[in-house]
């Protein structure tokens, strides 16, 4: 009898412990370029060294959308500094995008400034 007790609190105990010892699925919010934003002149491109991404993760980018845009593109577009027609462009001066898992660019729509520099690619894991 007492066995089987040991087994049932087993039972109950563990897959609890499982449970509170998971990562929990929060997603956390990074501002590019910290206090800068997303200008030309907060190196952008070597923002994310040193972060850690998961997927679902929100980018907040900042900036003047009377100078500047944001570009999520392929992989094609990051290296030629170009519109893909996979390419989604934003606007708002304020744009909160989530990440997906993998390799996630994003650009300037503007060549010159990305040419500069004014680009990165966040690697976003499960």
């Amino acid at each position: 009898m007492a066995r089987e007790g040991e087994i049932l609190a087993i039972l109950v105990l563990f897959p609890m412990l499982l449970l509170l010892h998971s990562k929990t699925t929060q997603a956390d919010t990074f501002i590019v370029g910290d206090d800068l934003g997303w200008t030309a002149n907060a190196s952008v491109g070597t923002w994310p060294q040193g972060k850690t991404f998961f997927t679902s993760d929100i980018l907040v980018f900042n900036y003047d959308y009377q100078l500047y845009n944001v570009v999520m593109t392929d992989q094609v577009g990051y290296n030629s500094c170009t519109i893909t027609t996979n390419s989604q462009v934003f606007e708002s001066g304020h744009d909160r995008i989530h990440l997906v898992f993998g390799e996630n660019y994003f650009m300037t729509g503007n060549p010159k400034d990305c040419q500069l520099g004014m680009k990165m690619a966040v690697t976003a894991e499960n």
